[in-house]
């Protein structure tokens, strides 16, 4: 069966995966992009930007898992867009452009459903009420054989964890602390005895943790 990952998540110190106060202005809020300057100068960011160029190093490494054997992704409804409630303007079609990064079908949950959105370069928005087990039924139909990434925010890795629905798991830790903002870590005790964890420190200052489920069973 494929598996189910998550790559290149970054925490602060004291646990937040996005600061308060999202807005149009500001997708994560407070923070800035302060969660994500380790991987702004990356290769495999460059390259996502259509930019030559860029570091090779520990970052870069483990930024460039992200795409390779992904069919499909599944993220929350604050990381697709800012609105909250009904729609109130259904010609937003996310921060991304006309051709967002993922180049696959990308499962939104939300609470108001509306048609699916085809974009340029293979991305189609499907917009689902759904749990997490419906919606990783969903995900797997539409990645086929590959694996589908669970791309955040942090309630929303948080929820397949608490279902244990994870299987690999890449975290940066960055070296900031945020204060508020949304935890990754709320109410998940003991979630890393299901895991294996190893840890890399890289020369930006962050360290980079990954989680391989012990057993599938």
């Amino acid at each position: 069966m494929s598996l189910v990952r998550v790559h290149n998540f970054a925490v602060s110190l004291d646990g937040f995966g996005t600061g308060e106060g999202q807005s149009f202005e500001a997708p994560f809020g407070h923070a800035g992009h302060r969660l994500h300057d380790w991987f702004f100068p990356t290769r495999s960011f460059r390259a996502m930007q259509g930019q030559p160029g860029g570091s090779t190093g520990i970052d870069d490494a483990f930024a460039a898992q992200w795409g390779p054997g992904i069919g499909a992704e599944i993220m929350g409804r604050n990381k697709f867009g800012y609105q909250r409630g009904p729609w109130e303007d259904e010609e937003w079609q996310g921060w991304w452009g006309d051709n967002p990064p993922f180049h696959t079908p990308v499962v939104v949950l939300t609470h108001h459903v509306r048609p699916p959105l085809e974009m340029e370069g293979g991305t189609t928005f499907h917009f689902l009420d759904a749990s997490p087990a419906e919606a990783l039924e969903m995900a797997r139909q539409l990645a086929g054989d590959q694996d589908v990434r669970i791309g955040g925010g942090p309630s929303t890795v948080r929820q397949f964890l608490d279902a244990d629905l994870i299987d690999q798991m890449h975290l940066v830790v960055v070296p900031i602390v945020l204060g508020r903002g949304e935890r990754l870590w709320e109410s998940l005790e003991d979630v890393e005895r299901r895991f294996t964890v190893e840890a890399v420190s890289a020369p930006s200052g962050v360290t980079h943790l990954t989680f391989t489920r012990t057993s599938t069973e």
